[in-house]
């Protein structure tokens, strides 16, 4: 199905690749004029091309989203070149492999500052420009690492992803009625980092999914593409598992 978001203005943080790139293409394959953020700018204008060579208003930006000065300046270059914003996609994550023994204090918090502070500091930002237009939609990638505990990876990307979810109902029921927040929980999923995994590796993960398969940047971005149309409207502080049954609730 193909949601009309036309005219909406929408935030993908973490959109240089992956889930964040193709979230950021169906949205504006789907009518939205977006604003793609990352840590450098080069990579997310190089992330862009594709889309503005189709004639698609899309727009490159580059922040730190741990960072709350930083945050505030790209919401507002957004809001000063579209004048509102309909959808934020807090998607923005990194994701060490350390064992929990070797994890840091440093990378514990770095870990938690980019999943869980920059979800809430890019949400806290929006927020006014929302409540003015008296709508929008906040769609927070979690992770069922953060749900069930990760199968392979950091504990503290786990964390991180189990506040996200605490983050989501806490938000949708300040937010309410006007403004919608929800989740979108990946299980494994083709990307960068599942590239480096050994055939094993992989193998071993396809068996514990009923779909038998891993899953696709796709699958979200059509989650996400849901999420934000006119037909969830009344959805909020919920959870969608896109995970091919890894996990059942």
């Amino acid at each position: 199905m193909q949601y009309d978001l036309k005219e909406k203005v929408a935030v993908v943080t973490g959109g240089a690749r992956g889930i964040g790139l193709a979230i950021g293409e169906a949205l504006a394959a789907a009518g939205a004029i977006v604003t793609l953020v990352d840590l450098r700018l080069e990579k997310t204008t190089l992330a862009i091309q594709p889309l503005q060579e189709l004639g698609l208003p899309v727009m490159a930006t580059a922040a730190n989203v741990s960072h709350p000065d930083q945050v505030r300046a790209m919401i507002k270059a957004v809001l000063d070149r579209w004048e509102r914003i309909d959808i934020l996609v807090n998607n923005a994550g990194i994701c060490p492999m350390t064992p929990v023994e070797e994890i840091t204090p440093e990378e514990w918090d770095t870990v938690l500052g980019v999943n869980l502070k920059g979800a809430f500091l890019c949400s806290q930002a929006v927020i006014p420009a929302m409540r003015r237009q008296g709508s929008g939609k906040i769609i927070n990638i979690a992770s069922s690492a953060g749900q069930m505990g990760g199968l392979a990876v950091g504990l503290h990307y786990s964390a991180s992803k189990a506040g996200m979810l605490g983050l989501t109902k806490g938000l949708a029921r300040i937010l309410a009625p006007h403004i919608q927040v929800n989740a979108v929980s990946p299980g494994t999923t083709e990307s960068e980092m599942t590239s480096g995994w050994t055939q094993q590796a992989i193998d071993d993960i396809i068996s514990k999914i009923p779909a038998g398969r891993l899953g696709r940047k796709t699958d979200v971005a059509a989650a996400v593409c849901f999420l934000v149309s006119d037909e969830a409207n009344f959805i909020t502080g919920q959870t969608l598992s896109v995970n091919g049954g890894l996990l059942m609730v």
